[in-house]
């Protein structure tokens, strides 16, 4: 099964199934089409849901409380931004808002870039975006720019559903992210961004996951 077969998914669960149990204990991660990828499939769409599900349980305040915190880290882990392409998001499903911080980039001098998705199998584009620019609805409804040049980031800013100690990324199953980086001619900086619930042992990676940089959370 390739990973562009886990198509997202945000189907509600009362509670959540492990198969974690069913995961071989020979298991060895990042080979490509490991014998268990059906298991570790099964389990990152449970452990998908259940993060999801545990991060929309947060109050409003809470989670603006926490994004603060993140930007504040972001902060300091990006330093000047002036004359540098930061690619952002535009926040879903209980995902750190991060659109004052957005704005604040713009403010000091760096440029504002947003995800598009073309088309399923495909990398992201990213369209250089000013506030104030027109949005239009996208994939899951998603806002992207209407219109703007496609550019090669220096930074990409990602939303983690969840992320390990490898600092690999659990997304909603596209791959979009990590088909983006592995197509991309000039690696950026990669930051992940989530709340410190999002943070698991292992996502059992995969030869097609890349990980991420480093990681930003409200800790």
């Amino acid at each position: 099964m390739d990973h562009d077969d886990e198509a997202p998914e945000f189907g509600e669960y009362s509670s959540p199934p492990c198969f974690m149990h069913e995961l071989s204990p020979d298991f060895q991660p990042r080979q490509e089409r490991s014998s268990a990828w059906g298991d570790v499939a099964r389990w990152r769409k449970a452990e998908r849901q259940r993060l999801i599900e545990a991060r929309l349980a947060m109050t409003a305040s809470e989670r603006a409380a926490r994004t603060e915190r993140i930007a504040a880290g972001l902060d300091g882990a990006v330093g000047s931004v002036a004359r540098r392409v930061v690619a952002v998001y535009w926040p879903f499903r209980g995902e750190p808002d991060l659109r004052n911080w957005t704005i604040r980039v713009a403010e000091r001098g760096g440029r504002i870039a947003l995800p598009v998705v073309i088309r399923k199998g495909w990398p992201l584009e990213f369209r250089i975006w000013v506030p104030g620019d027109p949005l239009e609805r996208g994939v899951w409804n998603i806002l992207v720019p209407s219109r703007g040049p496609a550019v090669e980031p220096d930074i990409v800013v990602a939303p983690v559903v969840g992320f390990d100690g490898g600092n690999f990324r659990l997304g909603y199953g596209g791959g979009f992210y990590d088909r983006t980086l592995a197509a991309m001619a000039r690696r950026p900086r990669t930051i992940g961004v989530g709340y410190e619930e999002a943070r698991i042992p292992t996502i059992y990676p995969q030869a097609h996951d890349i990980a991420l940089g480093e990681i930003v959370t409200d800790a």
